[in-house]
Parts: C-alpha cells; structure tokens; sequence
C-alpha cells in the first residue's frame, strides 16, 4: 500500500486520481502511467542578496553593515524630513501667533483711546444737576426779561395815552427834539 502511495503522490494529478479509483488494477496502461518518471537533478538555488559569494563570515558582516547603514542613512533622511515640515509648521504657528498678538495690541490701543476720549468727555460734559440748576436760572432769567419787558410796555403805553391826550387838548403839533 505505500509503494502505491508513493506512486501516486510522484505522478501527475490525473493519474493520480485514476489510481485513487481503481487501486486494485493491474492493467498495462495504468502501470505504465504509474511508473515515476525519471526527473533531472533539481538546480541548486543561487543566494539572493548583493553579495553572492562564498559563505565567509567577512562577507555577511560586510553585507550586514551595508544593509545597515543603507537603512539607517534611508530612516535618517526621513527623520531629518519630518523635522524640516515639523519646524516649517512651527515657524508658521510662531508667525501666525505674532500677527493675531499685533492685531491684539492694536486693538487694545484703539480700546484704550476710546477709554481716554470718553473720560475727558465725561469730565468736561455737565451733570444732570448741573443742568437743573442752568435751567432754573435761565426760567428766572427769563421770567425776569418778560417782567422788564411788560414794564417797558405798560411805560410805552403811558407815554402814548400822555400823547394821544395832549393832542387832543391843545391841537398843535408836538415837536420832538
């Protein structure tokens, strides 16, 4: 049983499964399909890498230290890249913080120059019981104007009704000098 299973793993799929089927045949066509065929000796697989040569132990600490300082040199470069884009981000943030700190300043600037013009107008503008105390003098100002000015009338009128009674009386013309 094993010499057929060793002939039915060297033999091509097909046959295989025809030996599998029929396991106890004898026929001529079947053995003859059964029969190993005779192979050339497998090639012997050449070493990969960049150094092919002999197995000496100087040639793979060489092949090590290439690979090595390949690798080494390939991740050094991408730190150095990473650390340039990180710094050029940094430098724009620096950049970005010191226009937003300038815009800040000046509006603080502006704040504080709104702040001063208010108390100056604060201090020069007048309270409301300064206002109240300007309104009552001017009422009394005022009302002291329209007393003169009823005087002046009640005055003008006089000295009309003196008129208007001496032209009556002496018919004659007044003269005014």
């Amino acid at each position: 049983m094993s010499s057929l299973l060793a002939r039915s793993l060297s033999c091509s799929p097909s046959t295989a499964s025809q030996l599998a089927r029929r396991t106890l045949t004898t026929s001529r066509v079947v053995r003859d399909a059964a029969t190993p065929t005779v192979a050339t000796a497998p090639v012997p697989k050449k070493p990969v890498g960049a150094f092919r040569g002999g197995n000496s132990r100087r040639v793979r600490i060489v092949g090590f230290l290439f690979g090595f300082s390949l690798a080494s040199s390939f991740a050094a470069y991408h730190l150095l890249d990473e650390y340039k884009q990180a710094s050029a981000a940094l430098q724009a943030s620096v950049e970005e913080l010191q226009l937003s700190t300038q815009k800040i300043t000046a509006h603080v600037r502006r704040i504080e120059a709104v702040e001063k013009d208010l108390k100056a107008l604060s201090d020069t503008s007048a309270s409301k019981e300064e206002i109240s105390r300007v309104r009552a003098e001017m009422k009394k100002l005022y009302d002291g104007l329209h007393v003169e000015f009823l005087d002046l009338r009640s005055h003008v009128w006089g000295i009309q009704q003196d008129l208007h009674s001496l032209s009556k009386k002496e018919a004659t013309t007044v003269r005014v000098v």
